[in-house]
């Protein structure tokens, strides 16, 4: 038993979001410390082939966390030092925003599942960015940009824009996040015309690698025409896909109900497929997201497709062990199936 299987239950008895941010507090307090190199020295899996090129840039492994864990990019070197091969912070909005009254965050825990409506609660783009440039993260570092709150959609090309113009010089990546379920009108955005013009008013004022987070509620015929957008401005990736609005009939417990974008166990197949929805209509790179828990869950969605992965609600309930676990089932995967690399895996299944 580890010493998070010894913790979660204490933990468990705070509200979601107090945990997370106790959880938040004691990454903080390594970071920068000699505790950060024990950290990498106890979690980090060191194997060439684990290591994936993608939209210019090279992770050292394929495991990733998704944007919400850190949303003011204040811990991004602690979360490196548990193993993770890449961190996406944000979402960033060119305004300070508190999001949505609370509680706002409510686990699931009979589905390994969260539901949360936190409304982009973030320190806003002017401080984050320069956070971001006193930041020298030993990971590819992704910042993931949406919409202030209160910018009207006709709007939305400026605050975008204002946001990455503030954060430019602290990302080695950034996603338009045109499709969280917490802020009103914001998935209007994934319609063509919309998101050509966010994602042009970005590239020209030069955005890259620049990619685009799309929901898992979109229809195919939607999926497709935001794919055309991909194609036709030449985007460098795909991060599929940000939290669900469904409800499966199989929810349990008391919060099963709660408005928000359900993440974890729960979509873990929903999310599978998008990506090999993705996979299969694009050559661009495919960051896959949602459910992933365990080394299967990864290796399902890199044979259909994704480049890397991404994950926050598995870290939540198996604890600071996953990305390490992970990279260690992948490496018995790529053995068992003969693939030389992950890279070789990639798309196995399509």
């Amino acid at each position: 038993m580890s010493l998070y299987d010894l913790a979660k239950p204490l933990l468990f008895q705070a509200d979601a979001e107090t945990a997370h941010r106790s959880v938040h507090e004691l990454l903080a307090a390594t970071q920068d410390t000699p505790l950060e190199q024990l950290l990498a020295d106890h979690y980090t899996v060191v194997d060439s082939r684990l290591r994936v090129d993608a939209f210019g840039q090279t992770f050292h492994n394929p495991v990733g966390v998704a944007a919400g864990f850190d949303k003011n990019a204040e811990i991004p070197n602690a979360l490196a030092a548990l193993g993770f091969g890449h961190v996406e912070i944000g979402g960033v909005t060119a305004e300070p925003q508190a999001g949505n009254p609370r509680p706002r965050m409510f686990r699931l825990p009979d589905d390994q599942a969260l539901i949360n409506r936190m409304g982009f609660n973030n320190d806003g783009a002017d401080v984050i960015g320069d956070r971001l440039a006193e930041t020298d993260c030993t990971v590819p570092l992704g910042v993931n940009i949406g919409k202030s709150k209160s910018t009207p959609n006709d709007e939305a090309e400026e605050d975008y824009l204002y946001t990455f113009e503030r954060v430019r010089e602290g990302g080695d990546y950034f996603v338009v996040n045109v499709s969280s379920p917490n802020t009103p009108g914001l998935r209007e955005l994934q319609q063509r015309d919309r998101l050509e013009s966010i994602l042009g008013t970005l590239q020209d004022a030069g955005a890259d690698p620049l990619l685009v987070k799309l929901s898992p509620n979109l229809t195919n015929a939607a999926t497709e025409e935001a794919l055309d957008v991909v194609d036709s401005l030449d985007l460098d990736g795909v991060i599929a896909t940000n939290t669900s609005t469904d409800r499966p009939a199989s929810l349990h417990g008391d919060h099963a109900d709660e408005e928000g974008g359900l993440s974890g166990d729960s979509i873990e197949g929903e999310a599978t497929s998008m990506v090999r929805f993705v996979a299969q209509r694009t050559d661009k790179p495919v960051v896959g997201v949602g459910g992933i828990s365990d080394a299967e869950g990864a290796y399902e969605k890199i044979r259909n497709g994704a480049s890397v992965v991404q994950l926050y609600t598995g870290l939540v309930y198996e604890g600071p062990s996953l990305a390490r676990d992970i990279n260690r089932g992948l490496l018995e995967l790529l053995e068992r199936d003969g693939f030389d690399s992950i890279e070789d895996a990639v798309g196995a299944d399509l």
